[in-house]
């Protein structure tokens, strides 16, 4: 009797033992999974018109909203009416984006910029602003520097000493080829004094 109990603990632990086997060394069944790179979002461009500082077309990220669209456009202008827009929403691709308010004015003249964008090139009624004398608010107002390029542009004047040509706005952090085409006649450097030099002869 015992034999036979121990011939069947024999068998059922063979069996279990075998079982163990297939199911470690059984070649997997089903699809593989494969894992795809992550797709790359493109940029979206929009026209943002209206009381804006710089009405154009700008290229922005995917899922930008108004409010990020606005900034790129210098800002609000006076006239803006912010209670008929939705800041907070999403932007679209090829969508055109008309802040409400200043609707007595002009149509502003657009460019089609080296970049393919269109900018606001005509300058902000009155002279053009002095890049030697003008404060950080004064500058703030040209349409395509904002108030970060004007306090940098304060900052490297006081550093530097005036500026004596419109180009060496180029030296100033943040300042492009394609800002300063889009402020060129919108600035001036006025006259720059000259120091004179007096040579002093030694008393024999």
């Amino acid at each position: 009797m015992k034999t036979v109990i121990n011939v069947v603990i024999g068998l059922l632990a063979g069996l279990l033992v075998a079982g163990a086997l297939y199911v470690t060394t059984r070649v997997p069944v089903g699809q593989p999974i494969i894992l795809l790179p992550t797709p790359t979002t493109q940029p979206i461009y929009v026209f943002i018109s209206g009381a804006v500082k710089h009405p154009g077309v700008y290229k922005l990220p995917s899922g930008s909203r108004y409010v990020e669209a606005v900034q790129m456009a210098g800002g609000f202008s006076s006239e803006a009416d912010l209670s008929q827009v939705n800041l907070a929403k999403k932007l679209i691709d090829e969508e055109q984006l008309v802040i409400p308010g200043g609707t007595g004015n002009p149509t502003p003249e657009l460019t089609i910029g080296g970049n393919g964008l269109l900018y606001t090139p005509t300058p902000p009624a009155g002279k053009p602003v002095n890049l030697n004398t003008a404060s950080a608010d004064e500058l703030d107002k040209v349409p395509g520097i904002g108030p970060t390029a004007a306090q940098k542009i304060v900052e490297y004047r006081t550093a530097n000493g005036p500026f004596t040509r419109i180009e060496d706005l180029l030296k100033v952090p943040g300042i492009g080829p394609t800002i300063l085409d889009e402020i060129r006649g919108q600035v001036t450097i006025g006259e720059i004094p000259t120091l004179a030099v007096i040579t002093v002869t030694p008393t024999p």
